[in-house]
């Protein structure tokens, strides 16, 4: 017994050496990642912000024109009508995005460098003199490491205030991501600390996965032994703490906040998804299309008609129009300054005011899984424990539907849009909690509730900072102590021989 706690307390000792400062940096960029958020980024909004207005009246070609001048081959997943370097243009989405120019039927070719500084400078409203070429990007940057499925890109630096830094996308020819001093400083104390984003480490994806996983796997086996040390520790007879000076002070912190470091370091483990995940296939597998009624047939859109259009919503309104098929009718989703979209039918031409009926959804949720009974369905106005928005607007109201299947599948539909916005299995919702509810605390009874929400999660990483950051002092205290007695003889055995 005697020997178990000895080895229990040397190799809590010793990871804790190790990693202490792993630790502290994760606590410190923790507390600046709830006002920093994660990398630089364009968000959607700033995006439509920019996005110039789609002049319909250029607009020659119908989308299935567009498909045979695009020659894909295969029905396109996604079609949207929007303004390409000031000229309207259709994009077929995919794993490479195709873009036909609506006006002439050309498919966007090259973008080099005159061309990025012309997008660049039309998104900054800035002349060209105002911009300047920095490079073409096949490799991830600090920046791009996180957006490498836009790559190839080109960046280009402005002569503002901000010190603004655009990447303008060769595939898509706009601009996929924006920094400015302000948020490129702001990563470096909150994003790329806490998640390791350094580039020679992030670039090689798998090499990344491992060294997270294995730091805070072994992160949590510290955290666990160090609350083990300190039952097997506080003496019972005599109740008192065995320790003085710092070691007493390390003892108490860990004692307070040493369960919250071990599940928020066992959650944050758990975000790289380390355990083998579930088959994505199984109950619904088939809604998605049902909602939709089949693939996209382009043919069942008309040709547009700019007077049509313009009745129908002000002149200027429209950046931008994805083409869908939503209960086997053809529709369009138009999104204008707002990137939420307004749903309109495209024969005849009007905007769909309201919601598709539940009882239309639910026999098509029945369609689709015709052998598994719904054990619930319900209409929610609010946010629950599962579909609730994390820093990103998420439609409400929202169909829920409960499978009585093995799984323990629920759906989340969108009666505005007729469309999936979430799924989640009973091991999805366990792993809600474990992930999310341990690393963000974002429980429903204060996760709403700001600052109060702000000012615990500060409080408890101000505690993980203190175990941790004494641990580290004494854990450096120790090391310089054992390089000492491990030099001090030699360095006594040489003054001897000069002698």
């Amino acid at each position: 017994m005697i020997s178990l706690r000895k080895w229990t307390i040397l190799i809590h000792r010793w990871l804790g050496i190790v990693l202490s400062l792993l630790f502290v940096v994760w606590f410190v960029s923790g507390i600046a990642m709830i006002y920093a958020g994660g990398m630089p980024s364009l968000t959607r909004e700033a995006r439509f912000e920019h996005l110039p207005p789609l002049d319909l009246s250029r607009v020659k070609l119908s989308p299935s024109e567009a498909v045979e001048k695009a020659e894909l081959g295969r029905t396109p997943g996604g079609v949207t009508l929007l303004t390409v370097m000031d000229r309207p243009a259709y994009r077929f989405s995919g794993r490479d995005p195709v873009t036909v120019f609506a006006d002439n039927g050309d498919l966007l070719e090259e973008v080099g460098e005159a061309e990025s500084i012309t997008i660049a400078g039309r998104f900054m409203n800035l002349p060209a003199e105002k911009l300047h070429y920095a490079g073409y990007l096949t490799e991830p940057d600090q920046w791009t490491v996180g957006e490498q499925r836009q790559l190839p890109m080109h960046k280009i630096t402005v002569d503002d205030p901000a010190r603004t830094e655009l990447y303008v996308s060769e595939a898509r020819a706009e601009v996929g991501l924006v920094t400015t001093r302000g948020t490129r400083a702001l990563a470096w104390v909150a994003a790329i600390p806490h998640w390791l984003y350094f580039t020679s480490l992030r670039s090689n994806g798998p090499l990344w996965n491992r060294v997270v996983i294995w730091s805070s796997g072994i992160g949590t086996i510290l955290a666990l032994l160090g609350i083990v040390v300190g039952i097997v520790q506080f003496s019972r007879s005599r109740p008192h703490i065995p320790y003085a000076g710092w070691m007493r002070w390390h003892y108490i912190t860990g004692a307070i906040f040493g369960v919250f470091t071990a599940t928020w370091v066992f959650s944050g483990l758990l975000s790289m998804e380390p355990f083998p995940a579930a088959d994505g296939a199984g109950t619904g597998a088939g809604l998605r299309q049902a909602l939709t009624g089949g693939p996209l047939d382009l043919s069942r859109f008309p040709a547009m008609d700019a007077a049509a259009w313009n009745q129908a919503l002000p002149a200027g309104s429209i950046k931008e129009i994805d083409f869908l098929r939503i209960q086997d009718n053809p529709h369009y989703a138009v999104r204008g300054v707002e990137a939420k979209p307004l749903v309109m039918s495209a024969s005849p031409l009007q905007i769909r005011r309201e919601s598709f009926s539940i009882d239309s959804l639910m026999s098509r949720v029945r369609q689709s899984v015709p052998d598994v009974p719904v054990a619930e369905y319900e209409v929610l106005s609010q946010y629950d424990s599962y579909y609730y928005a994390r820093g990103q607007e998420r439609p409400l109201p929202v169909l829920r539907v409960k499978f009585a299947d093995s799984d323990g599948t629920w759906f989340y539909i969108d009666p505005a849009m007729s469309q999936v916005v979430g799924r989640f299995t009973s091991r999805d919702r366990v792993e809600r909690w474990l992930y999310h509810g341990l690393h963000s605390l974002d429980f429903p009874f204060w996760y709403y509730k700001r600052p109060l929400w702000d000012i615990g999660v500060i409080l408890l990483s101000l505690g993980g900072i203190a175990t941790s950051g004494i641990g580290l002092y004494i854990g450096m205290k120790r090391v310089i102590r054992h390089i000492k007695r491990i030099f001090r003889p030699r360095v006594r055995a040489m003054a001897g021989t000069i002698k």
